[in-house]
């Protein structure tokens, strides 16, 4: 896990959501303090607030760990997965 990138992610979608690091904190019931520590890669969130931060950001919990959106798969996509992954087991 990259702390930085995943900070830089939070920062960017907070300014996004026009918001500041205080007005987040309060959403989410942490210190401006500790939105600022995320953002700047000293320490994570913790896992008992990820949910209501990824909720805040409009972001699934995966995108917050990997410090990126990801692109949503297509049916056509996760049908070849599952085709996949059923060759595999069988």
């Amino acid at each position: 896990m990259d702390l930085v990138k995943i900070g830089r992610f939070i920062a960017e979608l907070r300014n996004e959501k026009k918001l500041t690091q205080e007005q987040l904190g309060k959403m989410i019931n942490v210190s401006s303090q500790t939105v600022s520590k995320w953002e700047r890669g000293v320490n994570m969130p913790n896992v008992s607030i990820m949910i209501d931060l990824c909720k805040v950001l409009g972001i699934t919990t995966d995108e917050l760990l990997l410090g990126e959106k990801t692109k949503k798969n297509n049916d056509s996509n996760s049908s070849e997965i599952i085709k996949e992954k059923s060759q595999v087991i069988f």
